[in-house]
């Protein structure tokens, strides 16, 4: 019954365009999906860099408003730039690692590094179609799938309150209000997603976010203080840490683009399949990352963290069934609003994280889901099962067990961190048995 009704509200077609008043929701639910996760890089940046709580607020307007600028990029286009699919941008923590060793040289170094990355990342989506063969379901079902696994953890984190409480002041972290928030939001959303019909079920997962944030008002946990202290109106200024070329900065951006181009193509083959039922095409990937690689050089401009595909909203088109871009389209719109008027953005920040963390929960479940969809689509010779077995066990392992790689080198580039992702040894082992081993 619920496959059903799940066909019912979508139609596959990323095309669909659907009623303001139905859109302007559904684009509200993939903004609530990202926000935290958006905001959060900034936060981290500004302390480790040491700024200003006037620096730090100004870094969370301009990922605010490059996220939606590169939303739009993705969900608009313009020519072969963009997947035309509801892919959501937002700034990356994947590139923190990297960041950190150049505290000493300024946040300058740090940008101007990224805009050469975002460059470098464009040229790879233009190049992508003659490669493309390299990346069949099965690797990108396993990238998919590890995305989908290592994601689990921040769900539950932000469940239980978020990393900040769990850091400094655990006696607090998933006690008995941030568990029956979450729980609400998660209830809720299943309950609205099943029985549900139409809308009602489409935008299961806002109507999970509202009960929770209603729970957490009555609880006494909405931060109203960040909505009084963000201003009404402020306009993004450009280069505002100036341009500043440190090589090493640079060279590690140029690997981290690689690393993210394989996460972008997991997001788009979760997104098409997880949506609309099918494998991403050529124009799709090669498009999306050629779009994730101008919003990183634009954001750069615009003082912004490099930008990357969101995976949680992949796992928002899979648990709703919603795949038009259009909606994607107003969530890019909402989110430069936000940009341009923090006082909205200050709204969905005086909310506890928990919020967030209950649908978080559904979503990145989803989207291990839809990377063992996409996995089954290959046929389970002796050959896949080992390339699958040889990444998993890689890739969960190490994420697992972080000491396993403690004696091995950094070579300057937080090797010992990355391998610990699960996602980038899963996906880089994935890639090269599938090149390097036979068929028979």
């Amino acid at each position: 019954m619920a496959s059903k009704r799940s066909n019912q509200r979508s139609s596959g077609n990323t095309n669909q365009k659907l009623p303001m008043n139905k859109a302007i929701p559904l684009g509200i639910q993939h903004v609530l999906a990202m926000f935290a996760g958006n905001i959060t890089v900034p936060i981290i940046v500004a302390g480790v860099f040491g700024q200003t709580p006037e620096q730090k607020i100004f870094l969370i307007q301009m990922a605010l408003f490059v996220a939606g600028v590169a939303t739009l990029i993705q969900t608009i286009g313009y020519k072969d730039i963009g997947s035309r699919l509801p892919i959501i941008q937002g700034t990356s923590f994947a590139f923190i690692p990297i960041m950190l060793p150049f505290k000493a040289v300024g946040l300058g170094a740090v940008l101007t590094a990224a805009f050469i990355g975002g460059i470098f990342q464009f040229f790879i989506g233009k190049v992508l179609k003659p490669i493309r063969h390299l990346f069949p379901p099965l690797v990108t079902g396993i990238v998919v799938l590890m995305i989908g696994f290592s994601l689990l953890k921040v769900g539950f984190m932000y469940a239980g309150g978020g990393g900040w409480l769990m850091n400094n002041k655990p006696e607090l972290f998933a006690n008995a209000n941030h568990l029956t928030i979450a729980f609400t939001v998660l209830i809720v959303a299943l309950f609205f997603n099943i029985k549900g019909k139409g809308m009602a079920s489409s935008a299961s997962i806002l109507i999970g976010i509202i009960a929770g944030y209603l729970v957490a008002m009555a609880l006494g946990m909405v931060n109203y203080g960040k909505i009084a202290s963000a201003s009404w109106f402020a306009l993004p200024m450009p280069l505002q840490y100036g341009i500043d070329f440190v090589p090493g900065a640079i060279i590690l951006m140029l690997f981290m683009s690689i690393v993210t181009t394989i996460e972008t193509i997991g997001d788009i083959s979760a997104t098409t399949m997880g949506g609309a039922k099918r494998e991403a095409t050529d124009k799709e990937l090669s498009g999306g990352i050629m779009a994730d690689g101008v919003g990183t050089a634009f954001g750069a401009l615009f003082n912004a963290m490099p930008n990357t595909s969101y995976s949680q909203n992949a796992g928002l088109v899979a648990f709703t069934g919603v795949v038009s871009r259009h909606v994607g389209t107003i969530a890019g719109v909402i989110l430069v609003l936000m940009g341009l008027f923090p006082k909205l953005g200050g709204i969905i920040a005086a909310m506890p994280e928990s919020v967030i963390g209950g649908a978080a929960i559904i979503m990145f479940g989803m989207i291990a889901s839809a990377g063992i969809k996409l996995v089954s689509k290959s046929e389970m010779s002796q050959r896949n099962m080992l390339i699958l077995a040889l990444s998993l066990s890689f890739g969960i392992g190490m994420s697992l067990l972080p000491d396993f790689v403690k004696n091995i080198p950094d070579f300057g580039i937080s090797l010992k961190l990355l391998l610990t992702t699960g996602l980038i040894p899963a996906g880089l082992l994935a890639f090269i048995l599938n090149a390097v081993m036979a068929k028979k």
